[in-house]
């Protein structure tokens, strides 16, 4: 048996001993009332069997309330028609209506309220004036008891529902934390492979040209285009460097601070177009879109699209007069990003995770992605060129425009 239920069974055990403590408690109550105090014939042996025995049902009040009630009401009317003290049991009936009320509906409350009610009247109506007087009084203590027991019961339930709406928020928060994480690191993960691998196929490129130099003519040694070459490596690794600091700063950053920095946009794409050019490809960079106006996570969604996409182009294009087309433009209320190259790579093995990256950057923003190779024909009657196709709606702007 667990702790919890250790506890839970403790706490059961308790309640059942304190309703036989308060049975006893009640039985001595009524037994000084019975010999102290009141109108009526003292109890005898009679009297003091039905008073303390209508005491006992008390002790599983909660467990079995209606039970415990067919059981001493009969009890208590046959202890009053003998003429004993009618106020000895009157705490024992008190606490019986009260916990119907704590423990039963509404409609059974008033049920058994006005039952009870019907049954005092029936056994005063011979008493005369004075049976009536005490009625009402007796009414007025039955009515207070159901009341109050109504109350607490409906206190107890408005209790309960608060705590398990302030339970439902806890758990929405912890897992909305948990899928505010899980996004994080998705996102980080595909900033990671998009600037690694971005960088690195650069720098492969980069230094197979300088290699090239080195070993195509070694009497004449072009030292200017070596030099260029290590020139953009060098740089290539200073731009990697800095954006994997600021992407790393995401990890080590344990407050709630978003510690990203600004995020790349538009603005960027002509640095992205330079460094592709570097690689020994040929860039066609068109932007007809104002960079102020597109949303920061929408121009970040087209900048990676356009990395991802020049990297596999310079990776995969197999050509050395390699030419890739670059259009960002903006049209209907979306952006729309194209990228086409005429390199001789089909694009027929299987998606790696930079098309699973740019589709899932591409849903971030509620757009849409088409990515696949061209039906062109190269002079050798194969198929030629990769495009990638996206449109990012510009949600800001739409709501702007809605207004």
């Amino acid at each position: 048996m667990n702790p919890v239920q250790k506890f839970v069974r403790a706490m059961r055990l308790s309640a059942r001993r304190q309703d036989v403590f308060l049975a006893v408690g009640l039985a001595v109550l009524a037994s000084v009332v019975a010999v102290s105090f009141g109108s009526g014939r003292r109890p005898d042996a009679l009297g003091w069997t039905l008073l303390l025995a209508l005491h006992i049902p008390l002790a599983w009040r909660r467990r079995a309330p209606l039970t415990v009630l067919c059981v001493m009401i009969p009890l208590i009317a046959f202890y009053h028609q003998q003429e004993y003290d009618h106020s000895a049991p009157t705490a024992a009936s008190m606490v019986l209506l009260y916990t119907v009320a704590v423990t039963g509906s509404t409609r059974r409350t008033v049920t058994i309220g006005c039952s009870v009610v019907a049954l005092m009247l029936v056994l005063k109506a011979g008493h005369g004036m004075a049976g009536v007087a005490e009625s009402f009084q007796i009414t007025g203590w039955i009515v207070s008891m159901l009341v109050l027991g109504g109350y607490l019961r409906v206190h107890r339930q408005l209790t309960q529902t608060a705590l398990e709406r302030a339970e439902r928020a806890e758990r929405t928060r912890e897992e909305e934390a948990r899928r505010r994480v899980a996004e994080e690191r998705l996102r980080i993960a595909r900033d990671l492979h998009d600037l690694l691998a971005h960088s690195i196929t650069l720098i492969g490129v980069q230094t197979s040209v300088a290699a090239h130099v080195l070993t195509a003519d070694p009497d004449r040694l072009d030292r200017a285009a070596v030099a260029k070459a290590l020139d953009d490596i060098a740089d290539t690794c200073r731009s990697a460097r800095g954006e994997l600091r600021t992407t790393l700063e995401v990890l080590r950053e344990h407050g709630t601070t978003d510690t990203r920095g600004p995020l790349p946009g538009l603005d960027a794409l002509p640095d992205l177009a330079a460094t592709a050019r570097a690689a020994g490809a040929k860039v066609d960079l068109s932007v007809e879109a104002a960079a102020a106006g597109v949303p920061a996570a929408v121009g970040a969604a087209a900048y990676r699209i356009v990395q991802e996409a020049l990297t596999n182009a310079v990776r995969h294009g197999g050509r050395a007069d390699l030419t890739v087309r670059v259009g960002v433009h903006e049209r209907d209320g979306a952006l729309r990003v194209d990228v086409t190259d005429d390199g001789a790579g089909t694009g027929d093995g299987t998606p790696g995770f930079g098309l699973v990256g740019m589709r899932e950057r591409v849903r971030s923003v509620g757009g849409t992605l088409d990515a696949g190779p061209l039906d062109e024909l190269d002079e050798l009657g194969e198929r030629a060129g990769f495009a990638v196709s996206a449109v990012l709606p510009l949600r800001a702007r739409g709501e702007e425009g809605a207004r």
